[in-house]
């Protein structure tokens, strides 16, 4: 959706525009199309998506994600003034708060099923801890004494 805000703010774009709005050193290198880049012009890489396989590590970083979303698009809100920007902008900020109470959500179940006095200690996705069994104990039998009576008497 941000590309095709910026796509349409900027495909009729004069030269003249293009010098004056500081979007010639981009223009030269792109033209008007979108390439992924944040504000400061470091280019999008895979290495932002964060992936550990372990469900607990992962949620955080979902979590911490869908916040910094919502904050670029709160400072975005803060600088743009024309509605057509930021009616997409405001949905967008409510779509990742609504993504952030899920993952929330999402740890919670994660954690209410972890040993709760130590769910940091192991990797749910990986380590499986195998159910205690109860101790097999044989009770002694008529046919098979207990090691006190089939003890020769002392005496």
């Amino acid at each position: 959706m941000i590309a095709a805000i910026v796509y349409q703010l900027t495909r009729n774009l004069t030269p003249e525009q293009i010098k004056e709005g500081g979007f010639d050193a981009y223009f030269v290198d792109h033209t008007t199309g979108i390439y992924p880049q944040s504000a400061a012009g470091i280019p999008f890489s895979a290495s932002a998506l964060q992936c550990k396989g372990d469900p607990i590590t992962d949620l955080f970083e979902d979590l911490a994600a869908e916040q910094k979303a919502r904050t670029t698009y709160d400072n975005l809100l803060r600088l743009i003034d024309n509605p057509d920007v930021r009616e997409p902008l405001k949905f967008l900020r409510a779509r990742e708060i609504v993504h952030f109470q899920r993952f929330g959500d999402a740890l919670r179940v994660v954690q209410d099923h972890l040993d709760s006095k130590n769910y940091y200690a192991f990797n749910p996705a990986v380590d499986l801890r195998p159910k205690p069994q109860p101790r097999k104990t044989a009770a002694p039998t008529a046919a098979q004494p207990s090691a006190a009576a089939a003890a020769p008497a002392e005496g």
